[in-house]
């Protein structure tokens, strides 16, 4: 069988995308540093690379991703409000400058370890799985986007770079991912100390890597042109050859960058308290997880200190949040808040939140996959695995509260606790149902684990139209959800041909235009 489903669009390893030639004169001179060496090796760019990247990711998670899916609501009647669908076209430009600019890392990564005084087919590897990465959240974010010229200024002049499609990044995604879990096979060594995900481990970034493969894979898999293919790869992955394809089959496989200290601090704690307090909760995110007694904001789990894994604090409703999407001059009272970092346990010092990917995701992928007969197994199982280490990835010791000094339960989903819980939050699954009834069981599970992953509870949405979302009244964009971040004004100026080929291509450069996956 084939490994490529695509046709590979090749993708060089160097470069940086740039947007204005510069001055060239005494170049070698002023640029070059005087103290330190200029043979970086791959081991001293890995973790700069992804502290950096997860950074914006945090960021744009808490500010654009958490407004728009109803976790957060930043009450105001201002113009310009994401909750409202309403958001400047600047919002676009971090998160494009810092992804391009941290892609720039990784493929020297590629390209040192490529060396042959550095070569490590490890190294090579866990570049391409993080390229990878990044280039999904470039393509999932805005459409069409350079590719294969991108990032190539420096070593072949290509200052303006053009946009591919989104259908032929995705190929080339994955043959990256492909090549990936070929060089990982190796399991050559590299320095525990460069790798702040795992330490290391490099069968663990290899199940990153095929564990990211099926997230990207349902995204094509919806498409009548790529269906087929997209399909026999999961039940390749899955069911036919999962020795080649190992993926992840624990919480202690998720990729997190802990937040420890030292060279490793949560971009969150740059957050102002006052501004990390201010935004309220949203009632559709709140009003679920009181329903459920979800003991992820249930303060009898952290009974000696009062406060809840998700320092989420308590308004004068108790647990309560504010409805979004409310018209200026409409909005509820402020009820429950995030804690700042002043507070015994706050987000903005939890170790946990620097997330590319976790193992309760994958199994809701599965679930999903169970469900529309993509492979064999069972929905049940792989849901309730899902909702499980969903609890356990923030209390591992659940049921039992840490204080009272007891060991971790089974981790398995016959759990009695864990069964006692779905009955009584009236959450158990139903194999009644309809695909589309299991679809929002998967989907509003799905969203409460990829709390704080970057942007992918706004791309599941779009991807599925999971879970239903309330409207409120105060609504832009016809009420409908954004589809795209539009490109980066800075871009109509600097590569004016390839920004205006990719939208004749794509479609009008605005948040309603879907990208490739989202259209019939």
């Amino acid at each position: 069988m084939k490994t490529n489903i695509f046709k590979w669009i090749p993708v060089a390893m160097l470069g940086l995308v740039a947007v204005l030639p510069s001055c060239t004169k005494n170049f070698d001179k002023i640029n070059t540093d005087p103290v330190n060496t200029p043979n970086a090796q791959p081991q001293q760019l890995l973790a700069p690379a992804l502290v950096n990247t997860l950074s914006a990711n945090m960021l744009r998670n808490r500010n654009f991703n958490n407004e728009l899916m109803q976790v957060t609501v930043s009450e105001t009647d201002a113009e310009g409000a994401v909750f409202r669908y309403d958001f400047p076209k600047s919002t676009s430009d971090n998160l494009w400058n810092n992804w391009y600019l941290q892609l720039t890392n990784f493929k020297d990564v590629y390209k040192l370890a490529n060396d042959p005084v550095n070569f490590n087919k490890s190294y090579q590897g866990i570049s391409l799985v993080c390229q990878a990465w990044i280039y999904s959240l470039i393509t999932d974010t805005y459409g069409d986007a350079p590719f294969s010229q991108s990032n190539l200024a420096r070593d072949s002049s290509i200052y303006e770079p053009k946009f591919d499609s989104q259908k032929d990044i995705y190929a080339g995604i994955f043959q990256m991912l492909e090549n990936a879990n070929t060089l990982l096979t190796a399991n050559t060594a590299i320095a525990a100390a460069s790798d702040p995900v795992f330490s290391g481990n490099i069968s663990k970034w290899r199940k990153l890597g095929n564990s990211l493969y099926l997230r990207m894979l349902l995204k094509v898999a919806g498409k009548s042109e790529t269906s087929a293919a997209a399909i026999a790869k999961i039940q390749q992955i899955v069911n036919t050859s999962p020795s080649t394809y190992p993926i992840m089959a624990s919480n202690d496989d998720s990729a997190v960058l802990r937040w420890v200290g030292g060279a490793y601090v949560s971009p969150y704690q740059g957050v102002r308290e006052q501004d990390w307090r201010s935004p309220a909760i949203c009632s559709f995110f709140m009003d679920h997880m009181v329903n459920w007694a979800d003991p992820r904001i249930n303060i009898s789990n952290y009974a000696t200190n009062g406060f809840n894994v998700w320092s989420i604090a308590q308004g004068h409703n108790g647990f309560a949040g504010v409805a979004s999407g409310y018209a200026p001059g409409n909005g509820d009272a402020k009820q429950s808040y995030f804690y700042s970092n002043t507070s015994a346990v706050s987000l903005q010092t939890s170790p946990l939140t620097g997330l590319i990917m976790n193992y309760p995701e994958l199994q809701f992928i599965l679930s999903e996959c169970a469900v529309k007969g993509y492979i064999t197994g069972s929905a049940q199982t792989y849901w309730e695995t899902g909702v499980l280490n969903g609890i356990l990835y923030w209390l591992p010791t659940w049921p039992n509260a840490p204080a009272a000094g007891m060991p971790s339960p089974a981790t398995t989903t016959s759990t009695a606790a864990f069964r006692t819980y779905l009955t009584a939050a009236d959450i158990s699954w139903d194999e009644t149902e309809s695909t589309d009834a299991k679809m929002e069981r998967i989907q509003l599970q799905k969203y409460y684990v990829l709390f704080l992953e970057d942007l992918q509870q706004w791309f599941e949405y779009r991807r599925t139209g999971h879970p239903i979302l309330p409207k409120g009244t105060g609504l832009r964009n016809g009420g409908v959800m954004p589809a795209r971040m539009v490109y980066p004004v800075y871009v109509q100026s600097a590569n004016p041909s390839n920004y205006k080929a990719a939208v004749a291509a794509q479609g009008a450069d605005e948040i309603s235009t879907q990208v490739w996956w989202q259209k019939p």
